[in-house]
């Protein structure tokens, strides 16, 4: 459609290759993992340049079997746009060609709670999403739609109800719909400091335990920037009858690096 929105990418050609080919030789490089894809109903993937996390996004993709519609959820670096925005239509452009924004489904998602707000500002310098989605596309052969998300601070009651009003919406499709949680976990510390730090929140999210979860970054002051993206996936998995999740793989920057003091850590985690 003439005036259906289209986003630009914001960041191809510094956190990712900014060329079909070379994006495409990139990403499938990273697609590897020891068992085959499996049905998943969420996940945790990292977001930063590839050169650091593609390792671990990719193993976590190429681990789950994409469906047709995929939810991707991730935290407002920016501040700009709704709190919780919701991209309501449309396309994004990517090296690749154009991925496919399900109105249908991004709908729903706006009328099942107040606190989702269709909105484009949110979504047009944040590179959260942008980053996973060609993980998705590769691991998925190109054929998916999606609705992305992205959310500042809310509160612990305010995850559980979003979690559960996406919940609601995945109940009510006939597809089968995958939920993906983009975060990167501690920020610029040492990598015994992060590794530590991470454990713990990573237990939290293994023992499927939003509350705990919250409660232990709050605590520790983890720099966990998707904190509340993976909470509302967890509550929207628990409800949908989620019972486990499995760490895919752990990594910080330092191991690629060699700089050892100021980290940044990556994990890769399927719910199902």
């Amino acid at each position: 459609m003439e005036n259906e929105p289209l986003r630009q990418p914001a960041v191809a050609g510094r956190f990712y290759s900014g060329t079909a080919q070379d994006l495409k030789r990139e990403v499938t490089g990273y697609l590897s993992c020891e068992h085959g894809p499996e049905r998943a109903i969420g996940a945790v993937m990292p977001h930063a340049g590839y050169i650091y996390s593609g390792a671990v996004a990719g193993e976590t993709a190429a681990a789950i079997r994409i469906p047709r519609e995929v939810i991707v959820l991730g935290p407002n670096h920016t501040g700009m746009g709704a709190t919780v925005s919701v991209f309501p239509g449309g396309r994004w452009r990517m090296p690749f060609g154009d991925v496919l924004v399900n109105d249908s489904l991004a709908r729903q998602i706006i009328d099942e709670s107040e606190l989702f707000i269709p909105d484009e500002m949110a979504h047009a310098k944040e590179h959260s999403l942008e980053v996973i989605l060609p993980f998705l596309y590769y691991a998925g052969k190109g054929d998916f739609s999606f609705v992305p998300i992205t959310l500042s601070m809310i509160s612990r009651d305010e995850c559980r109800i979003l979690g559960e009003a996406l919940s609601r919406v995945i109940a009510g499709r006939e597809e089968e719909i995958l939920l993906v949680s983009s975060s990167d976990m501690t920020h610029y510390e040492s990598h015994d400091s992060a590794k530590a730090k991470d454990s713990d929140a990573i237990s939290r999210i293994l023992d499927m335990d939003p509350d705990g979860l919250i409660e232990v970054v709050r605590r520790r002051s983890i720099t966990m920037c998707g904190i509340i993206p993976t909470a509302v996936m967890l509550y929207a998995a628990i409800a949908m009858g989620a019972t486990q999740a499995r760490l895919v793989r752990y990594a910080t920057s330092g191991e690629v690096s060699g700089d050892y003091d100021q980290v940044v850590g990556y994990a890769g985690i399927i719910v199902n």
